[in-house]
């Protein structure tokens, strides 16, 4: 599955053609740089991996400062692997343009980090007890968690406060609404997993 790696810029709205107000995001897709070509003699498969954004040289390890001198780039901060059905080589620049034709997309990101949370906000759990009767600190508690004289034990999966967020989200067939070539911009309808600067992936 052809793609790009990207970064989340942000959201706005835009008036459709009846008129309506639409929310979309906006992502700075690309230009990625072709670093390495995986073939199935060498590799097993066949893929492309691209890098985005610039790092510096200090901050990357010796083989991979190799792998950017073999394809003529400087260093880059993310790496991905796409499926390619087109023919690449080393040093290939893919911009924005990729996805000129195309109408639906489906974005990777990794969800805003919401720390330790209890059940009502990570689960939507509606509190258990009354407020009367001496009841005064239940009123968030998650209740009896199924555990008794059998089985002994607590099943594994029950829905239990703990860490909300920081997850790999795909949010599939979002809506292209529109792509700014000359500024490597694709604004898509609806919402995307992260906060704004954070890198993400657009497949078709």
């Amino acid at each position: 599955m052809p793609g790009l790696i990207g970064k989340k810029i942000g959201m706005t709205s835009v008036f459709s053609a009846d008129g309506k107000n639409v929310p979309c995001t906006v992502i700075e897709a690309g230009p990625c740089v072709v670093t390495q070509v995986k073939t199935v003699e060498t590799d097993g498969y066949k893929a492309v991996q691209l890098g985005y954004g610039e790092a510096k040289e200090k901050n990357t390890t010796k083989p991979m400062m190799g792998t950017f001198k073999k394809a003529g780039t400087t260093p880059k901060k993310h790496l991905a692997e796409f499926k390619f059905d087109e023919e690449y080589n080393l040093g290939d620049v893919i911009t924005v343009d990729l996805f000129a034709n195309t109408e639906y997309v489906d974005i990777v990101g990794t969800s805003k980090g919401k720390g330790f949370q209890g059940v009502v906000k990570r689960h939507g759990f509606g509190g258990v007890g009354q407020s009367t009767h001496g009841q005064d600190d239940r009123a968030r508690k998650p209740g009896s968690i199924g555990a008794c004289s059998y089985p002994a034990k607590v099943f594994k999966g029950m829905r239990m406060g703990g860490q909300m967020g920081g997850d790999r989200v795909t949010t599939q067939n979002l809506k292209v609404l529109k792509v700014i070539s000359d500024k490597n911009l694709i604004i898509v309808k609806g919402s995307v997993a992260g906060c704004n600067g954070s890198t993400v992936l657009i497949k078709k």
